[in-house]
């Protein structure tokens, strides 16, 4: 489908800790709102150092020392300008930085990584801000099985470097939490220790910072055991709906889900695709109903961003 005009972009900020899941989101928001028209930019391109300079002077790529924050803030401003930029490039394959890559602003970014939060003016470059907080038990697990499989890491080395930079997660990543319109929790359903995948539940904590969908006929459809909405209080004692969604959820009852979303979005009908796909720990490809629940209601946010600027 060729690109329509647009007066700026709708910008979706991703952030989390290391192996959080943020890639795997994006890419499903992305697929929703569909590939030619998202631009993805990863925060850990703005990396200050190489993998060996920081090992050299002790500090991680979790510290906003060892990333050029303020080429970040002006990146952020010029794309929400409509403006292109000439992105710096981190490989993960060789710990180094490579050549810059031109990146033309398109009608959605999509902004994942690390840092994304961490300055006033990088914040207000969002339309939408997520925040990833998977159980950490949960999150070790999907970073030793990224880390070796992709990344050619032993076991022993991820552990390692967790060890490593238990202090700087609580110290720079956590605190950006309360910035976000919603916390994503993956977790465990109760019992099932060894589940990592596809039947992973999730709870959304939706701040009123967003005008978030009237979601009460989503819950009306859904068993009370497969889906819930509950007012709870967060970390801050603020008030906030939290929004759960079980990886028990039938293949039926979550394909009536999705459909109750898509109506709340009609003039996103043309953008529908599948969803909540994944490759899991053996490579194989399979589908999550609440990941699948999550992207939809991620691109909702940025399809009624959109129309408050422009026609999508």
């Amino acid at each position: 489908m060729p690109l329509k005009r647009f007066d700026r972009p709708i910008i979706l900020g991703m952030v989390g800790d290391s192996a959080s899941g943020k890639t795997t989101l994006a890419a499903g928001v992305a697929r929703i709102l569909g590939e030619d028209r998202v631009a993805t930019i990863c925060t850990d391109d703005y990396h200050r150092y190489s993998r060996s300079e920081r090992a050299e002077n002790g500090l991680s790529a979790l510290d906003p020392r060892a990333n050029y924050i303020d080429i970040l803030e002006q990146d952020l401003a010029r794309l929400r300008q409509g403006k292109p930029i000439l992105k710096p490039v981190y490989s993960h394959d060789t710990g180094d930085l490579v050549a810059p890559e031109y990146i033309a602003p398109k009608p959605y970014i999509i902004v994942e990584g690390l840092l994304g939060y961490t300055t006033r003016a990088m914040r207000d470059c969002y339309d939408v801000k997520t925040y990833l907080e998977p159980d950490e038990d949960l999150r070790v697990d999907w970073k030793i099985q990224r880390d070796t499989a992709k990344r050619g890491y032993t076991r022993e080395a991820v552990l390692a470097s967790l060890e490593k930079r238990a202090a700087d997660s609580p110290a720079f990543i956590h605190p950006q939490r309360i910035f976000a319109d919603i916390v994503i929790q993956f977790r465990r359903p109760e019992g099932q220790t060894a589940e990592s995948g596809a039947r992973l539940d999730v709870r959304h904590i939706l701040r009123p910072t967003l005008p978030h969908p009237n979601l009460a006929p989503l819950v009306d459809a859904g068993a009370k055991n497969e889906l819930s909405l509950d007012l709870a209080r967060d970390h801050d004692g603020k008030p906030v709906d939290v929004l759960g969604i079980a990886g028990s959820i039938t293949d039926q009852r979550a394909a009536a889900l999705q459909n109750l979303l898509w109506d709340l979005i009609p003039e996103a009908s043309h953008l529908r695709a599948n969803v909540g796909e994944f490759t899991n720990a053996e490579n194989e490809q399979v589908v999550s109903h609440p990941l699948a629940l999550t992207q939809l209601l991620i691109a909702y946010h940025m399809v009624k961003a959109a129309l408050g600027i422009h026609a999508i």
